[in-house]
């Protein structure tokens, strides 16, 4: 289901119908009964004119502005938690039109390490969410037996910091992608998919920052993202909801910036 469609044909709709019995209706509804006749407003037309500028609010809003998404997965980990739930900055890397997605303004491109929401490139249907790794023209090399990253012949440093809240198997770890510091986890005994990689123009090449639990650009369903693929960059977390049997809401969460 595509929400962003729902919302424009919905927005377009009431529209169109508000303006109907303005131009039409109405006239007529005064003609039969008079400038003080009792002559009702439809109960479609009495919807129409309440929740358009409501609903022209929310396109503009969601559409050029910020949009709300909740993270599925564990594939960014530690960073973002599963039932997190965040904004995403839509203005950051160019105003895009609503369900094409078509760039009108161009405002910035991403940054290496901006975690950055996409549609997936096998399926448009699916936002995904990973750690842009790769830009356009780079070549990205990761050894999945030493768990190192090299972006064009350039090891990226890597600081092992220790068990991850005192896990026998997952590793906490610290890396700087471009102006960006974050944290990370690799996984020991398990070995990830590795390789090397050519970022095509216009393309970027992303990863999880759970880098053994991650389906990002080192696999066919993601490879490299196109830019007319991009949503926007990941701001801040605004609530976080794990569902009944897990806990509840970890409310130290909420507010915080996604680095």
């Amino acid at each position: 289901m595509d929400f962003a469609l729902i919302l424009v044909v919905a927005t377009v709709v009431s529209g169109l119908i508000w303006a109907f019995d303005v131009v039409v209706l109405k006239p007529r509804r005064i003609t039969w009964t008079g400038p003080d006749g009792a002559a009702s407003e439809p109960v479609v037309v009495e919807y129409a004119r309440t929740f358009f500028p409501i609903l022209v609010l929310v396109v503009v809003l969601r559409s050029f502005l910020f949009e709300p998404f909740r993270i599925p997965s564990a594939s960014m980990m530690p960073t973002l938690l599963e039932g997190d739930f965040i904004f995403v900055n839509k203005f950051a890397y160019g105003l895009r039109l609503p369900v094409v997605n078509t760039k009108i303004l161009d405002i910035g491109e991403p940054e290496r390490g901006d975690v950055m929401v996409f549609r997936l490139p096998s399926d448009p249907r699916v936002n995904y969410i990973k750690r842009v790794v790769g830009l356009p023209g780079d070549v990205v090399a990761y050894d999945a037996g030493s768990k190192q990253l090299s972006i064009n012949g350039e090891n990226i440093e890597l600081e092992l910091v220790g068990p991850y809240e005192g896990s026998r198997t997952l590793q906490l770890g610290r890396e700087q992608l471009g102006e960006r510091e974050h944290e990370l986890l690799h996984t020991r005994g398990i070995l990830s998919r590795g390789g090397t990689y050519q970022v095509p123009e216009g393309h970027y090449f992303v990863m999880g920052d759970h880098r053994d639990n991650s389906q990002d650009s080192r696999f066919n369903q993601v490879r490299f993202v196109p830019e007319y693929r991009l949503v926007g960059r990941a701001e801040r977390i605004w609530m976080n909801w794990r569902w009944p049997g897990d806990g509840g809401p970890m409310w130290g969460r909420i507010g915080m910036g996604i680095r």
